[in-house]
Order: structure tokens, then sequence, then C-alpha cells
């Protein structure tokens, strides 16, 4: 059974230039510790990646798999596994939210996975947090470093 995890963190930048750094899957390996190696595959109409393949290491969980995007609008993309070697399911979401000031972004990550050996749901879950804790906080550090 797929478990899921969510968390939240607040940047101090638009949504805009918060989605900017999310659409950039060349420089994943560089800020969010787990991809190793990222691909875009395929794209859309507008150049958003529509198709991606990612090579994985999140410790308990390591895996080379394409992803297929959908964006919604400007301030929210998801995704849901095509193929994996491990995994049964990997499906997730960054949502933004502007701030009041309109100067800060709150990003909501969620994350789904479900392997295909059996694995501990606790173990699951954690590496889930591990990942979204990694991706948020790197996330923020390379928005916010780029202003």
């Amino acid at each position: 059974m797929a478990e899921h995890t969510s968390s939240s963190i607040t940047i101090e930048a638009a949504p805009a230039e918060v989605m900017n750094v999310i659409a950039d899957f060349a420089r994943y390996p560089e800020w969010t510790g787990e991809v190793k190696e990222a691909e875009v595959l395929e794209t859309d109409a507008a150049g958003r990646a529509e198709k991606v393949r990612l090579l994985l290491d999140a410790g308990a969980i390591r895996d080379d798999h394409t992803l297929a995007y959908t964006w919604t609008g400007d301030h929210e993309v998801s995704w849901t596994l095509v193929k994996s070697q491990m995994l049964r399911a990997l499906d997730g979401s960054y949502r933004l939210a502007p701030t009041a000031d309109g100067e800060h972004t709150e990003v909501t990550y969620q994350l789904t996975v479900d392997v295909k050996i059996p694995m501990l749901g606790m173990i699951k879950r954690k590496a889930e947090k591990v990942i979204i804790d990694r991706a948020l906080a790197g996330l923020k550090t390379r928005v916010e470093s780029t202003k």
C-alpha cells in the first residue's frame, strides 16, 4: 500500500522564481541531494518538461526511473511514475502559494512512494520524509541564493 507524506516551507521569493528553479531539471543534481542525474525526455508546447528520467539515490531507495509531469498554471506541478526498476509508485507535487506580502512563497511538497520489494511502511515513510525535507531545504537554499 502506498503511503503519503507532505511538508511545507516558506521561501523568500515570488512563486515565479521558485517555479523557475523547480522546472530546471538539469540543475537538480546541484541542489536536491538525492537526484544524481536528470534528463528531460519530452517537453510540451510551452517548453516545460513532460517526461523526465531521474537517477535517484535516497539511501533506502535507489532507482533509475521516468516521471510524467503535469503543469497546472504557474503555481503547481505534479508527477506520476511512468517506469521504474524498483518503484511501484512515485507520485507527488509542488504547490506554490504567495504569502500576503507577495515577497515570499509557501511551498508544499507531497510525495507518495511504493516499492516493488517488501519494505516496512515505517522505512518507506522515513525515506519519503528524508526526500521531502532535503528537497525543500535544497529548493529554499537554491532559490534564495539566486536572488
